[in-house]
């Protein structure tokens, strides 16, 4: 049975400007533990962009007004307040949360919502530590260099972490003095939009937030517009793909956090206990709707058996169930369609490979929510669509490698590049391993960690560009150059 819900839900509208819009064509957005609607909200025009960019664009260029005239102190205390709203607000946004994605509760309010908190904070002390250089390389001349915004900026944002990925963008966005136009993913809208009013509470002056719900159209206005100066998208390849076509239009600066088919290595050398764990948590963990997932499970052979059989076991015991009690572990697929195409995968998986755990559909509350047991391939090879494909959901793919070098290159032997783990007691070899994969995060005996003060960010088709750390700090800056002649 799905536990009723306390959190207040309303009616999504677009905040445009300040103020809260409403517009006449709407969609549902739906509990995916239940399959029942949990409102509707309003889906943004073409017209309404351009609302939303002019407001931006008006909030960052109007020289008397109230963003153009805050310093960077006031900016990075502004943030700290949204932080500390945040998590006087945790249990209702962790809620929401779960409820407009299904994942557990547990993950909600314990891991997604504190690091928003972590990431606001992390950037609102860097507001007043972004600046230029002096260069002294010439008598006749006093040359130095600025760190000035880029202008206006677009979020896309996806729905497997919806408020977590977007403090990803708006943190350095709002800390380097730009303005925002963010598009929350369609299935997940609730908790930017209760952000939004979270903004305003902090006093966020108008124009500097606007929030647009909506579909691909909505995006698609977006990274066309003229007067969006950045996008910064995180979702599939492929899309990723379209925006860089889109942007190039206007020249649009762009970055992309888009898929991955990680590599998990086990050696025998390792703590397989440990190991397995690792692995467990590496695929599902967010249901496996992950960028990063841990989905392909490399294995040495002479201990693949044993590894097996303690994955197997686990796996069978984290079982779906209602993601609003706090001891489950494996939550709703996010939506029907969603749900559909792990089905898919998990047929051809049964097709190519052998199905050792999982594989079905569980019927919960009367069969309406949308819910798949974990699941775990055997005997899969490297060129199998189950281990080249990002299926987003728990399915693991496991593979058996006998030596250092045929891991490696089997591990490389992917389109995607976004992160990689290994487990070995072994340090050197630890380290010669990590250098050799081709991945933006090396995870070693551990599996999935962060920290608002690493970059984060893929290799390959896995995008580029990076989140988290100073590094994001590149992508929302512009550097000047100023010559001062004094011959």
């Amino acid at each position: 049975m799905i536990a009723a819900t306390k959190a207040k839900i309303v009616p999504g509208r677009l905040l445009i400007d300040g103020q809260w819009c409403d517009g006449a064509t709407k969609f549902d957005t739906i509990n995916p533990a239940s399959g029942e609607v949990l409102t509707q909200i309003v889906e943004a025009t073409a017209e309404d962009v351009d609302r939303a960019v002019k407001a931006a664009r008006k909030a960052f260029e109007d020289r008397g007004g109230p963003w153009r005239k805050m310093s960077a102190s006031e900016r990075g205390r502004l943030l700290w307040k949204l932080a500390d709203l945040i998590e006087k607000n945790i249990d209702e946004l962790a809620e929401l949360e779960t409820l407009d994605n299904g994942k557990p509760i547990f993950e909600s309010r314990y891991v997604d919502i504190p690091m928003v908190v972590d990431v606001l904070r992390y950037y609102a002390g860097w507001a007043t530590k972004i600046h230029g250089e002096t260069v002294n390389t010439f008598e006749t001349a006093f040359t130095y260099t600025l760190r000035e915004p880029v202008g206006v900026v677009g979020l896309i944002i996806p729905w497997n972490f919806p408020l977590l990925l977007a403090s990803w963008k708006l943190g350095p966005a709002l800390a380097c003095g730009n303005t925002v136009v963010i598009k929350p993913a369609e299935q997940t809208p609730l908790t930017t939009l209760r952000f939004g009013q979270l903004a305003i509470e902090a006093g966020l002056p108008a124009g500097v937030l606007n929030i647009l719900t909506g579909g691909p159209e909505t995006g698609k206005a977006m990274v066309r517009h003229p007067g969006i100066d950045k996008i910064a998208f995180t979702g599939s390849t492929s899309v990723g793909k379209e925006i860089m076509r889109s942007a190039a239009d206007s020249l649009k600066r762009i970055t992309l956090e888009l898929g991955g088919k990680s590599p998990n290595i086990v050696f025998a050398d390792s703590d397989i206990d440990n190991a397995v764990k690792g692995a467990i948590n590496g695929i599902f963990y967010g249901k496996g709707e992950v960028c990063n997932a841990g989905s392909r499970l490399f294995v040495e052979s002479k201990v693949q058996d044993e590894f097996l059989e303690k994955l197997v076991a686990r796996a069978k015991k984290m079982q779906p169930a209602d993601p609003l009690d706090p001891k489950t572990r494996m939550g709703a697929i996010v939506s029907q369609e969603q749900m559909q195409t792990v089905l898919g995968y998990i047929e051809a998986g049964k097709r190519e490979a052998k199905l050792i755990a999982g594989g079905n559909r569980v019927s919960l509350d009367g069969g309406k929510g949308y819910f798949i047991e974990p699941t775990i391939f055997g005997g899969v090879t490297n060129d199998m669509k189950i281990a080249q494909e990002e299926i987003f959901g728990p399915v693991l793919a496991t593979l058996a490698f006998d030596d250092v070098d045929q891991v490696v290159e089997q591990a490389n032997r992917n389109p995607y590049g976004l992160a990689a783990a290994l487990w070995t007691r072994d340090l050197k070899k630890a380290h010669i391993v990590s250098r050799q994969l081709k991945a933006g995060t090396v995870w070693i005996n551990t599996y999935g960690l962060m920290d608002a003060s690493l970059p984060f960010g893929g290799y390959k088709s896995s995008g580029f560009g990076r989140e988290l750390g100073m590094n994001a700090l590149e992508h929302y800056t512009e550097v000047k150059t100023v010559w001062l002649n004094m011959a």
